[in-house]
């Protein structure tokens, strides 16, 4: 589906942001899924990278509000998205994200607030005349329609000239990876190729603003890893602006500038993909995020806590007091079980997630915790190992 202003005529894509910019994915696992994208240069109206926050966004929203009888779905929410970004809103289910959305395209009234694209009030402003596009998880193509039908159905009701329409089809499909595609039946299409023309088709009215909903969630995991990534050089190559809700985070972080973590209708956490891994607010991000090794701890002399587990090493100026802490698997080092200063913990189970093993622990006093280690380094379950703690992958939370 798409909505977009049928007085708007299709025009020339946007440029590009600027060249030399990367999309390529990184590579520190988000508790088991995917990447984290490498971070991109976005221009804002100053010139400036990173997206502008004192004006000038493409998309603004202004202490959204919606209400459904006597429960918040969306609370007060400020949210502000720049030309050409790529913003990925993550949260549990009833946070509000598929609502943000909704309200973004006109399908769901604001009790109050306000909804800004380019800078004009859209309330009042009906889905089709906000120039959006929006790619729901079902596809939703025409099943009458051959993909050349579907994909230049857009620039059909703006009344674009036939050669024009013909020329956006196959640009577009061209650029899904589906050239030729044109007299193809829907229904001999797979799933990824269905995902591929319809977003062919949100794409083909040029839309200042593309909205995905789950856009990848119906796929298997391979085709998904291998689409987001090709999601994202897309987009970089189209210069488009991205609104995208999904509730994995490994798609997230792969996909997006910046991501939002909602909680409850608001937003518990904003940042690029490499803060938010690695600087997860409070306890609900970190576990939203999969990490559950999190405990009471009580810091002294700003290097050091005392936690259930014993003393660990946290990053040097933590103020003293207490607090919750966090310690991701990556910074469990497994050694021998009688090594000097080690916590002896017995394996109670392991996990084979691809490229590595998560390994959870039964310390031999505090809570359970997660490692990480290579298949050929893995400890038998039952198997007696020590562990110590890499400052860098603790993280001191808000007491």
């Amino acid at each position: 589906m798409t909505t977009a202003d049928p007085t708007r005529t299709p025009g020339p894509a946007r440029p590009a942001p600027p060249a030399g910019t990367s999309h390529a994915a990184g590579a520190p696992h988000i508790a088991e899924p995917g990447h984290i994208a490498e971070p991109r240069h976005i221009a804002g109206p100053s010139g400036a990278a990173g997206p502008s926050l004192t004006g000038g966004a493409l998309l603004r929203l202004d202490a959204a509000t919606v209400r459904f009888g006597q429960r918040t779905a969306l609370d007060g929410v400020d949210l502000e998205i720049a030309e050409h970004e790529i913003v990925c809103v993550l949260g549990p289910s009833g946070s509000g994200k598929s609502t943000l959305l909704r309200v973004v395209a006109g399908l769901q009234d604001l009790a109050s607030g306000r909804v800004l694209l380019d800078g004009a009030d859209q309330r009042g402003v009906p889905p089709h005349r906000r120039g959006v596009g929006l790619m729901f998880q079902d596809h939703q193509l025409f099943p009458q329609r051959d993909v050349g039908g579907n994909v230049g159905f857009g620039p059909r009701m703006h009344k674009a000239p036939r050669d024009r329409r013909e020329q956006r089809v196959a640009e577009l499909l061209d650029l899904v990876g589906l050239p030729g595609a044109q007299s193809r039946g829907v229904a001999e299409l797979s799933g990824g190729e269905q995902q591929r023309v319809a977003l062919a088709r949100a794409l083909a009215p040029e839309p200042r603003l593309l909205m995905l909903d789950e856009p990848l969630g119906q796929l298997d995991r391979s085709l998904r890893e291998r689409l987001v990534v090709e999601l994202r050089q897309l987009f970089g190559r189209l210069g488009t602006t991205v609104l995208a809700v999904t509730h994995d985070q490994g798609e997230a972080f792969a996909l997006a500038d910046r991501v939002v973590v909602m909680r409850d209708g608001r937003i518990a956490q904003t940042g690029t993909p490499l803060e938010v891994w690695q600087h997860p607010v409070d306890e609900f991000v970190a576990r939203f995020l999969g990490f559950d090794a999190v405990t009471d701890a009580v810091v002294t002399g700003g290097s050091a806590a005392t936690t259930g587990w014993g003393g660990l090493p946290v990053p040097p100026g933590t103020p003293d007091g207490p607090c919750r802490l966090l310690v991701r698997p990556t910074g469990v080092r497994l050694v021998a079980p009688d090594a000097a200063g080690a916590l002896r913990c017995t394996v109670a189970a392991r996990t084979f997630r691809g490229g590595h093993v998560a390994v959870t622990l039964r310390p031999e006093r505090g809570p359970e915790l997660e490692a990480e280690c290579a298949l050929r380094d893995a400890p038998a379950e039952g198997a007696a190992v020590g562990v110590t703690f890499d400052p860098e992958d603790v993280v001191v939370l808000p007491g």
